[in-house]
């Protein structure tokens, strides 16, 4: 599946995170890609806004995984982990954080700077590009 999404203006970041979460189906772990500042933590954050998770979601640049509740619309607790792991260097890294952990829950687990874990990512992760236009709007692309 190949999809792309325009984000124009950070108004416009609900809609596209809404149509996104559509797009998902079954799909619950998501590597996110793009450079510094083009918007991974933004997109995480109104995807947890979206879930209907309380409070702001906040980068886990240190923490490396962060971990919100929410109630899914049937009233079940479910869970989001967070991760990014720019900081880290090697595979080994994340495997001594738990990584596996929350990539074959039944969870969402959104990953920024996922390069460094691609060998250990489900089959089904969904590959999210997020690249800054010339003209500051943001592309959203689904790569298989």
């Amino acid at each position: 599946m190949k999809q792309e999404w325009k984000v124009e203006r950070l108004e416009d970041l609900p809609a596209v995170v809404f149509d996104v979460i559509q797009a998902l189906g079954p799909h619950r772990k998501m590597a996110l890609y793009g450079e510094m500042g083009a918007g991974k933590t933004t997109f995480v954050k109104a995807f947890c806004a979206t879930l209907g998770i309380e409070g702001e979601a906040v980068s886990p640049t240190f923490s490396l995984i962060n971990t919100y509740d929410y109630r899914s619309k049937e009233g079940k607790r479910q869970f989001l982990h967070h991760l990014d792991l720019y900081r880290l260097s090697r595979a080994e890294e994340a495997l001594d954080i738990g990584i596996e952990d929350v990539l074959y829950d039944d969870s969402y687990c959104l990953i920024e700077w996922p390069q460094v874990v691609e060998a250990y990512l489900p089959s089904d992760c969904v590959r999210l590009h997020i690249i800054q236009t010339e003209d500051q709007s943001r592309l959203i692309r689904w790569m298989d």
